[in-house]
């Protein structure tokens, strides 16, 4: 029997995602998490054979709790099921130790052969990805100026990009709205970017927004 633990603070797409993995796999056991919090607490409580995690949870990043995961239960594998494009966040997850990474777009049979992947012991990458993971991880890729963010500083940038504001911002992530401009303000640094209308032309010119 599997037991699985399905990070995601959506309710609908968790019961989704329930409804797939119960028509192929008999008798699998879920726990949910709807925050990042959530989730490391359900990981250290108890053994799962699978955890689907998405990245763009409320409070701390997703990134830095896939990072946590990793370090007290090495050998569950890690699926990230997440609405951002692989283009953001997908070799982030890899080098933190992801097992796949699956857009929220992706067909039935693609989250299924994913799992059937990484339930296995192998890595989920789809043909997209494969060229561009391969030359991150060599250190082949080019470096772009957004690299050098951090994954909550990234996460910041595209919400700037899609028009949010400062408040706006620090109510999605739960943070504070003194917390969000220092991020701002690491971000211009970093970029060398001062207005927000350069900081969208940068997003998008890189391909960081929705």
């Amino acid at each position: 029997m599997k037991h699985v633990l399905i990070a995601e603070d959506h309710e609908i797409f968790r019961r989704g995602l329930k409804d797939i993995l119960k028509e192929e796999f008999s008798g699998v056991k879920f726990a949910d998490a709807g925050d990042g919090r959530a989730a490391l607490e359900a990981a250290r409580s108890q053994s799962f054979d699978l955890i689907l995690l998405d990245i763009n949870l409320p409070g701390r990043s997703g990134l830095d709790i896939l990072q946590e995961l990793k370090t007290f239960c090495p050998d569950t594998p890690v699926l990230v099921v997440s609405l951002s494009p692989e283009e953001d966040y997908a070799v982030r997850a890899f080098k933190l130790g992801a097992s796949g990474y699956l857009t929220k777009k992706s067909a039935t049979d693609e989250l299924l052969a994913a799992v059937r992947k990484v339930l296995g012991g192998g890595r989920y990458v789809t043909s997209s990805l494969a060229e561009r993971l391969a030359a991150a991880l060599t250190g082949d890729a080019p470096s772009a100026p957004h690299e050098a963010l951090s994954n909550r500083e990234l996460q910041v940038l595209r919400r700037i990009a899609s028009g949010r504001t400062i408040k706006e911002i620090a109510a999605e992530l739960n943070l504070s709205e003194k917390t969000i401009g220092t991020y701002r303000t690491r971000i211009s640094d970093k970029l060398a970017l001062s207005t927000n209308v350069e900081l969208t032309r940068y997003a998008i010119a890189h391909q960081l927004t929705d």
